[in-house]
């Protein structure tokens, strides 16, 4: 079973960015949140009554997506995730109104049990920025926001909440506030520490 890294933040943070420029070494298999392909995305964005529907779909896409990375040969790389998609996304939902408490819990249950057969990824980047960051990468790009800038701190709420629970060893917090388009500072850093990791494994090999 291969490795997964999962990208994790806010929406406008820069997970897709990184992600494509990781895509673009050719060392890794990627995955992405393909708002564009998803049946339910703008109908959510325009009724909440498509909201379980559209959770449902993301939590089953990033199940799939899990699944297909860890056969590869390369290192599996996900834009967000199934833990984004559920302890960020979800809650935030259901918090806003999108979600009844019955549909809330459907959604739970099913990310509970796919997670206990989905391993948790081995490295889980943590991507943080300011909200006015944010809020003018929101403004600039071209696809439905379901989440905005004004969300951004109860979904960090939410999101920590989930982090605290994760080892120091899988988790990797970068403030990618001031950096660069190319990602050079972030991905510098994720490749140092995924060389420490398998320095690590060979030695207790």
């Amino acid at each position: 079973m291969g490795k997964l890294i999962e990208v994790v933040g806010p929406s406008g943070v820069g997970k897709t960015t990184l992600v494509h420029v990781l895509d673009r070494s050719a060392k890794f298999a990627t995955a992405y949140e393909g708002h564009t392909e998803r049946a339910f995305q703008a109908l959510f964005k325009q009724d909440k009554h498509y909201g379980l529907a559209n959770q449902m779909d993301y939590l089953l896409l990033r199940a799939e997506q899990e699944r297909n990375l860890r056969a590869s040969p390369l290192i599996g790389v996900m834009d967000g995730g199934l833990d984004l998609d559920y302890h960020g996304f979800t809650r935030l939902f259901r918090a806003r109104g999108g979600l009844d408490d019955s549909e809330f819990d459907l959604c739970r249950r099913f990310y509970e049990f796919t997670r206990s057969w989905l391993p948790l990824p081995e490295l889980i980047v943590h991507l943080t920025a300011g909200q006015e960051v944010i809020r003018e990468r929101l403004a600039s790009r071209q696809r439905i926001n379901i989440a905005s800038a004004d969300d951004v701190a109860m979904f960090n709420q939410f999101l920590g909440e989930w982090l605290a629970t994760i080892p120091a060893e899988r988790l990797l917090r970068l403030d990618v506030s001031v950096e660069a388009p190319g990602f050079d500072s972030s991905i510098a850093v994720i490749l140092e520490r995924l060389a420490i990791s398998d320095h690590c494994h060979e030695l207790s090999s």
